[in-house]
């Protein structure tokens, strides 16, 4: 034996039907107190301050960050790290012979 029971109603009725609590204005008073934190976030953003944030060594800490992939990916595919070219490479090539 079934049994269908089909309810027409809003959830505003749904929830009073139930005894559940009304959270309509404490939604929107969170909602708002986010919106003001993302907007205030959104106008101390520079990019400055942000490159600081993300890079707080400059362009040396970022070509340490590049040295780390390249080691990295030379080390997944098995050969050995790209050595950094410096003029000190040539002498020793002519010391050894």
């Amino acid at each position: 034996m079934k049994i269908h029971i089909e309810v027409d109603c809003t959830p505003e009725e749904a929830r009073r039907f139930l005894g559940l609590p009304d959270i309509g204005p404490m939604q929107s008073e969170l909602v708002e107190i986010l919106r003001e934190r993302l907007v205030e976030g959104l106008r101390s953003m520079d990019a400055a301050r942000l490159m600081e944030q993300w890079l707080p060594f400059g362009t040396k800490g970022l070509e340490q960050w590049q040295n780390f992939w390249m080691q990295l990916a030379a080390s997944a595919v098995g050969t050995g790290a790209p050595k950094p070219e410096s003029g000190s490479g040539a002498k020793e090539g002519r010391r050894k012979g």
